[in-house]
């Protein structure tokens, strides 16, 4: 009875899949994406928020938006907070302010971006936008993402210490922490080029396991009731989002949600054989539940949602409708209830290093660093579809994908590549090959250097 309507809700039949197909495909899915569940509080408790409350608020938001995903676009695409912008909310917008903007006021961003998301979803408004920016500049965008995302892994790790001489340095290679994340590295890698289900899940519970055998971490148990909602949900300072710095935060927080759904829904449609003459049908839905999720997560706690490359593991299990969605949703929400086992894995450690003599109190994070080292390496493929035969095309990326990790400032990566390009193509007769838009986005961009100044 369930399994016929399964079949006609979500069209399973005519998709040429399978109930078993979508169902494996699903928890497919969830296992390559599921790391999400443990680093996303860890990475928004660097902002001041609280761990448990951020796991609640990831778990629930992913499973609003991609059972949304799942009942309004019928795709097997899983949504949940995006690894980057994560990075963005915590370090360029909170952490670099020096408490001018708090995690409430973030928020407000975040929400403020996923409200017109959706409005622009709903009136066709995104794809002429996306067709303003050049092809080797969104490419740099994401691969200038996944290299601050790898820098944080090495500093979570251990592996990059702070130095006052060169701002960075290797750290111990001896040292425990050090030791644990350079085999979670490994283990990950195996598992994945063995083409492994989930691989990073399992590497970091295989690091939990020993982590806490070698005594760096204390095993709190598997399952308990989910952590309060109460010290983020609706916790938004819409007030603050209206200054002029907030407006460019808002700014780039929508600029990447868009670039980064349109990339993931293409892909992973693509590999379904999804796309129909070069078109999405449906993507106005796929949109809109990508939109909907970042606005829902902010009102409940948590940073801007998007749809996940890793849904691609789940299409080469065979998934082909939302009914695959559906089972990766239900999966977050029975998340919720694993918050000792994410509390160890997301967890941090306080840990002691002498560097250069000097004693020197670290924060390290052995079990999900490896995580986002392997995150980043995904993301820099991309570099490969750069033009790099073109010095007006290769110079911009670079600098693009070069700025953000060294300034951790996806805005300045996005400003120095926006900025040179405009100028690289004007000063070598090449100035009809951009489009207007982009001269006005550079332009803006560069008001707010001499602005600063």
């Amino acid at each position: 009875m369930l399994g016929g309507w399964l079949e006609k809700r979500f069209c399973v039949k005519e998709s040429g899949s399978r109930l078993r197909s979508e169902i494996v495909g699903g928890v497919t899915t969830f296992m390559a994406m599921s790391y999400i569940v443990a680093v996303q509080p860890a990475m928004l408790q660097a902002a001041g928020m609280d761990f448990g409350s951020v796991m609640t608020a990831t778990c629930l938001a992913s499973f609003l938006a991609t059972l949304l995903m799942a009942l309004w676009a019928n795709y097997p695409i899983g949504v949940a907070p995006a690894m980057g912008h994560n990075a963005y909310f915590t370090f360029a917008v909170v952490v670099a302010s020096q408490g001018k903007i708090s995690w409430q006021t973030a928020l407000a961003a975040v929400f403020t971006a996923g409200v017109l998301f959706a409005v622009l979803s709903r009136w066709g408004v995104r794809e002429r936008i996306i067709e303003v920016i050049p092809v080797s500049l969104q490419h740099a965008i994401a691969v200038g993402i996944g290299l601050l995302i790898a820098v944080l892994g090495l500093e979570w790790s251990g592996i990059v210490v702070p130095s006052r001489a060169t701002y960075v340095q290797l750290g111990s290679l001896s040292s425990a922490p050090v030791l644990l994340s350079i085999g979670g590295v490994v283990l990950i890698g195996v598992l994945m080029a063995r083409g492994v289900r989930g691989g990073i899940l399992l590497g970091m519970l295989a690091m939990c396991a020993i982590a806490s055998a070698a005594g760096l971490l204390e095993f709190k148990g598997l399952v308990a009731a989910p952590p309060s909602l109460r010290p983020t949900f609706l916790q938004l300072d819409l007030k603050g989002v209206l200054s002029r710095h907030m407006i460019e935060v808002v700014f780039v927080f929508l600029f990447l949600a868009l670039f980064d759904t349109v990339g993931t829904l293409v892909g992973v449609a693509t590999e379904a054989g999804l796309m129909v003459d070069g078109k999405l049908p449906r993507a106005r839905q796929a949109f809109l539940a990508d939109a909907l999720g970042t606005a829902a997560g902010a009102l409940l706690g948590t940073s801007t949602v998007t749809s996940y490359i890793e849904s691609a593991t789940g299409v080469s299990s065979g998934a082909r409708t939302g009914l695959a969605s559906l089972v990766t949703a239900l999966l977050f929400l029975a998340a919720l209830f694993f918050y000792p086992l994410i509390s160890v894995i997301g967890g941090g450690i306080e840990w002691q290093e002498t560097i250069r003599g000097q004693p020197v109190t670290l924060r390290l994070y052995p079990v999900a660093a490896p995580a986002l080292i392997i995150v980043g390496s995904l993301m820099a493929k991309s570099v490969s579809r750069i033009h790099w035969g073109d010095v007006t095309e290769a110079v911009p990326a670079f600098l693009t994908l070069i700025v953000m990790p060294v300034t951790f400032s996806i805005t300045d990566g996005i400003a120095f590549g926006f900025i040179s390009y405009t100028l690289l193509k004007a000063a070598s007769g090449k100035a009809r090959d951009v489009h207007w838009g982009m001269y006005a986005l550079a332009a803006a961009l560069l008001a707010r250097y001499i602005w600063l100044c």
